[in-house]
């Protein structure tokens, strides 16, 4: 693929035509969290939609119902060690020349996401940055809390060279503006209301969550078991409230901490779950509960809504787009135990109360489906593909005027990393 070819192909990208989208992503299958659940249901609705994706991600698949997967080898990272950390390798180069991309978007870039920056300035197409994680909040969980600054520096420069940066909430698109994020986006929420349904729910599943005393009251928790999800915070509302049973469906580095602090109390470590399993885990449980304060926006807390399943999560982050406090579920100060107690248990404890949440809780749910999300997601790659056609002609007329790059580049708001990547298409497509 010469570097003038997928220049000359947006030149032609009408707006019906389907787009050809390189997505570049640290995690993905087997590994299921709430970032690969995102992933897997847009690339689906994508290729319904008529789009063309391929996936580069660390190795684990060679392809997703159809979907080419590049697998990239990399190392176990010490922190995570079920999470793999890919190198960029010359065979990513070669598999995006073979593909030749409208646009890349990258997804939480740290290692292997960031070549999607060398690539977008190489084959001459716009580039898209999702955020999905507060790395820089996990920071203070594991003792390196001082280098919050600096990785926020880090993600200033990097994301800011990108054509449109997408949140999952309007808390994080809010946190990224602060932050210096320019050309910000919101992607929004969605949820699998066909796999999450109050219906799925079993007496058996809820014996085996609450280990044969299914007549207990049941407290869910999903999701990966590590520090910054402040798990711990659940025995505060065990010892609080008799007759309660906690089941933690998940796993993840923190799971032999949480052993050990969690021993000779009525909880169980379900290990993960999918599919048919998941759903009925959900839909089983009295009360899902979320003590996380660092979600970008807090998936499962939908996915329980859908299931039938009052929520109480605290009141920080992405949250605070999914739960309508005392309407759609509870929310509580982070670190305020004495109000989460009394959440979980008004719930447990006021039958009309709990069936008004649930049944508000479905409705919010029922609202966001994977297809629109995705919809919206194909209108930003047009939108941005549009514009990619008018910017030269309007780089060069500033350009002539004798206006500088600081200039040219906040007139059109644009980065200098996409100035300087049309400054160069346009060179090239000048010689003879």
């Amino acid at each position: 693929m010469r570097e003038t070819t997928a220049v000359a192909t947006l030149a032609n990208c009408g707006d019906d035509r389907p787009l050809r989208i390189a997505l570049f992503t640290e995690r993905f299958l087997p590994k299921i969290d709430g970032i690969t659940t995102r992933l897997l249901h847009t690339v689906r609705h994508l290729r319904r939609q008529g789009q063309q994706v391929l996936v580069i991600a660390p190795e684990g698949v060679r392809e997703f119902e159809g979907t080419p997967v590049h697998s990239v080898t990399g190392f176990r990272f010490p922190l995570y060690p079920d999470q793999i950390v890919a190198i960029p390798r010359p065979s990513v180069g070669r598999v995006l020349a073979e593909f030749q991309p409208d646009l890349i978007h990258t997804v939480n870039p740290a290692c292997l996401g960031i070549s999607a920056f060398y690539y977008s300035s190489l084959y001459q197409v716009p580039l898209v940055v999702s955020y999905h994680t507060q790395l820089g909040k996990y920071l203070h969980y594991y003792g390196m809390g001082r280098l919050e600054e600096f990785m926020w520096w880090g993600i200033r420069k990097g994301y800011n060279r990108a054509d449109l940066t997408l949140a999952t909430s309007s808390a994080m698109q809010k946190e990224l503006e602060t932050r210096g994020i320019q050309r910000v986006g919101l992607w929004r929420r969605a949820v699998d209301t066909e796999a999450f349904r109050p219906e799925l729910g079993s007496r058996e599943m809820r014996a085996r969550l609450t280990e044969g005393h299914p007549e207990d009251k049941l407290l869910l928790y999903v999701g990966r078991l590590s520090a910054e999800k402040e798990i711990e915070q659940c025995r505060a509302v065990l010892e609080a409230t008799p007759g309660l049973r906690l089941a933690l469906v998940g796993d993840g580095p923190h799971r032999g901490k949480l052993q050990e602090y969690f021993a000779g109390t009525p909880t169980h470590f379900a290990g993960f779950l999918k599919g048919a399993e998941l759903s009925a885990a959900f839909a089983s449980a009295d009360v899902f509960f979320l003590p996380s304060r660092t979600e970008t926006l807090g998936l499962v807390l939908l996915e329980a809504m859908a299931a039938g399943c009052p929520v109480v999560a605290a009141a920080a982050g992405g949250i605070l787009d999914v739960v309508q406090d005392g309407v759609t579920g509870h929310l509580y100060e982070p670190g305020d135990m004495a109000a989460a107690t009394s959440a979980i248990r008004r719930l447990l404890e006021d039958s009309a109360h709990r069936e008004r949440v649930r049944k508000n809780g479905l409705e919010e749910a029922e609202r966001w489906s994977w297809a629109e999300a995705t919809r919206d997601l194909v209108m930003a790659y047009r939108k941005m593909i549009a514009r990619e056609r008018d910017l030269p002609r309007e780089i060069a007329r500033r350009s002539d005027s004798g206006a500088s790059e600081e200039a040219i580049c906040d007139a059109l708001n644009v980065s200098r990393a996409t100035l300087r990547r049309h400054a160069r298409a346009t060179a090239q497509n000048a010689r003879p």
